[in-house]
């Protein structure tokens, strides 16, 4: 048990990943939490703001607006930790993201504090997300780009004292210098909330109300781009309609991009694959961002939830969907096959097979029984593999206490 410490949090976006453990740690510990102004609140957590004092030159090469980014945004983390010991603040553990800067010149100010890195993705030009979409090819210059994007993490792996990633793929991408001192541990669901409901039923913002009663079909996204495989679900909803005449489909995610190429300015990848061919729009609800409470009931209800993506960072909806007990058919991609076994747990197919992935779903519209025990297999790898309170909360915690002791 860890009482009675300073523990320091590093994440631009207040609490990102870090909510549970910051919750739990706040209970018997002075916790600080240096990120962006933000609106978000923990019990327990001072929050302390800090940016960048300028935004990179507009003058500087291509391959290095990235990394100077992350120089500037470490440079102000790093003065304010000089604010901090100068107030007599010395934290008894770091721990900090490592994908805006926030990291880079910790061990600087406080070289005796240990320091738990969190290190959610190492770029390539091969291997993963680049290059694997051949309808949205890489520019000449990624390989050089992505190798100069990658300093700033470089850095934070050789200082660190530890690491964090969330899947075994995830670290698998880190330079094999360093992964040693790299541990897996995912940031968990919570299944106490994301759980099967005997009774499930969802209103829609538009009004519409959805029951068990009623053949779902979702689909879920922070924003609805390639990188989640928007393109391909929409082409393969139009036929899912087609060939059940009762099913709904349910589309979660909002309009900007979050990776990946930007379309030009007021145009949306929705509106791209909209107009590629005419779809039923009075079956499809685009809901946009929805609240926690109605996103999970959402999910309950949902008779296959399809989740796609590139080889990426893995999304927690697609673990939140099989807590929920829910019918997952999921892209046949890393990391996502290191949680779902097709046939055992869910369905993975082919991210470009538009007709393989609507043959499926309509099969699970079709016959829901026979896909039952799928997810319920589903909520069982969550509660093995990814509970928090009872798997990943308890190894984080204990990962914590080592670094202190």
């Amino acid at each position: 048990m860890i009482e009675n410490r300073t523990i320091l949090f590093l994440h631009q976006n207040f609490p990102g990943q870090f909510r549970h453990l910051c919750a739990a740690l706040a209970r018997r510990n002075r916790v600080l939490f240096l990120s962006r102004r933000s609106p978000n609140r923990l019990p327990g957590v001072q929050l302390l703001e800090d940016a960048p004092h300028r935004e990179p030159d507009p003058r500087i090469h291509p391959y290095l607006a990235g990394p100077e980014r992350a120089v500037l945004q470490g440079q102000a983390t790093a003065r304010r930790l000089l604010a901090l010991r100068a107030e007599g603040v010395r934290p008894d553990l770091v721990i900090g993201h490592t994908g805006w800067g926030e990291t880079l010149f910790v061990k600087d100010v406080f070289p005796d504090v240990p320091l738990l890195s969190y290190f959610e993705f190492f770029y390539s030009a091969t291997g993963a997300d680049v290059g694997f979409d051949p309808e949205f090819p890489a520019d000449p210059d990624a390989a050089f780009r992505l190798r100069i994007r990658n300093q700033g993490l470089l850095s934070c792996l050789e200082a660190t004292d530890r690491g964090l990633s969330p899947t075994h793929w995830q670290k698998s991408r880190l330079p094999l210098a360093f992964q040693p001192k790299i541990g897996v541990i995912h940031d968990g669901v919570d299944t106490d909330i994301a759980h099967p409901s005997p009774a499930p039923s969802v209103t829609l913002p538009d009004g519409t109300r959805l029951d068990s009663g009623v053949p779902v079909v979702t689909y879920v996204a922070r924003n609805l781009e390639p990188y989640r495989g928007f393109h391909i679900f929409i082409r393969a909803a139009r036929r899912i309609l087609a060939d059940h005449p009762q099913a709904r489909v349910v589309v979660v995610g909002g309009d900007e991009v979050s990776y990946g190429a930007r379309l030009p300015e007021g145009e949306t990848y929705r509106e791209r694959a909209l107009s590629e061919a005419p779809i039923d729009l009075s079956r499809v609800h685009f809901t946009g961002r929805l609240p926690y409470a109605t996103y999970l009931n959402l999910l309950q209800v949902s008779r296959a939830h399809v989740y796609l993506t590139y080889p990426f960072v893995l999304s927690w909806s697609v673990l939140e969907a099989m807590a929920t007990g829910c019918l997952v058919i999921a892209s046949d991609t890393a990391p996502v096959r290191e949680v779902i076994e097709d046939g055992a747990n869910g369905c993975l197919v082919d991210f470009f097979d538009v007709d393989g992935i609507a043959e499926r779903v309509a099969e699970a519209l079709r016959a829901p029984e026979r896909f039952r025990h799928l997810g319920e297999a589903a909520r069982q790898t969550i509660l093995d593999r990814y509970d928090l309170k009872r798997v990943c909360l308890p190894r984080q915690l204990t990962l914590l206490a080592e670094m202190i002791g």
